[in-house]
């Protein structure tokens, strides 16, 4: 058992306050009932050894690195979603970057888009990735389809440590990442596995 969580990743991805906070300028919905799920997932990934890697979105103030349709948030004399170093950028309260674990910037929806987490993986000889944070339908979708496009062994999506703006759109997201053969279990499945 110990021999497979080596080989296995966790990625926590965009749990920062824009998108988990009231205020926040990105806000999912669903973002909020999940940080207790998200927090005890990354406990027990500590536990059990596996690398922890906090995927997050931090953009350049005036949004030269932001997807086109994205563009005019950053032209209005205000911070725009998720500006490097601003409140809005930050882990949610509850979630810290501890000693081993990784952080990975991303601009765009995929972790592996443009980013060397693919490269980091494999020199870590992981390939098994374990998939938590929102929102399904954009990074949590895209990610996990990039990791089947790479032929990463397994690929597991926490149910209810994933989320999006509704409950209906995070069940018909998670029904098509089933249909490419990707584990949907809830966390306490999860924990309760040993894969």
């Amino acid at each position: 058992m110990a021999d497979k969580w080596k080989h296995t990743a966790l990625l926590v991805i965009d749990m920062q306050k824009d998108f988990i906070h009231e205020d926040g300028q990105m806000l999912v919905n669903g973002g909020r009932a999940i940080v207790p799920n998200v927090i005890e997932a990354v406990e027990v990934a500590r536990q059990r050894g596996i690398l922890v890697i906090w995927v997050v979105r931090e953009h350049d103030p005036l949004g030269r690195d932001v997807e086109l349709f994205r563009q005019h948030l950053y032209n209005t004399g205000k911070v725009g979603p998720t500006v490097k170093g601003s409140v809005g950028a930050e882990l949610v309260d509850g979630l810290v970057i501890k000693e081993g674990d990784y952080k990975l910037v991303k601009t765009r929806f995929s972790a592996f888009f443009a980013t060397h987490l693919h490269s980091l993986l494999q020199r870590a000889g992981i390939n098994n990735l374990i998939i938590t944070g929102v929102q399904t339908p954009n990074c949590i979708r895209q990610t996990v389809f990039d990791a089947v496009a790479l032929d990463y062994q397994s690929v597991t999506v926490i149910f209810d440590a994933t989320a999006a703006a509704t409950p209906d759109i995070h069940a018909a997201n998670i029904f098509d990442m089933k249909n490419i053969g990707v584990v949907t279990p809830t966390l306490q499945q999860w924990c309760e596995s040993d894969a």
